[in-house]
């Protein structure tokens, strides 16, 4: 999910969590491949939490939420033709 949508989403879920998250919840690095470095991610325990309606058919279930940072030109790294590596400037750093 992106855009508008997205953010409407994850500005429920972290209200749920009243916009504090843990040290553990964010990545640290990884490598520059992208898999790691830039992402938070956490978990709630009711989905009704985040506003919606209760169905008796389907019960109460948790979900989980991984949001992924990365800046534009890491195509780069995954295109066919041409593959090149990501710089070290071009990744998500703690500071951003």
């Amino acid at each position: 999910v992106r855009g508008p949508k997205a953010e409407e989403i994850l500005e429920r879920g972290l209200k749920v969590k009243e916009f504090e998250l843990k040290e553990k919840n964010f990545s640290h690095g990884g490598s520059s491949k992208g898999s790691g470095a830039g992402g938070f991610g956490f978990g709630i325990n009711e989905h009704i939490d985040l506003g919606l309606k209760y169905d008796p058919t389907t019960g109460i279930y948790g979900m989980d939420f991984y949001i992924v940072l990365k800046r534009a030109g890491n195509r780069v790294a995954k295109r066919r033709r041409s593959p090149s590596s990501v710089g070290a400037f071009q990744t998500v750093t703690k500071e951003d």
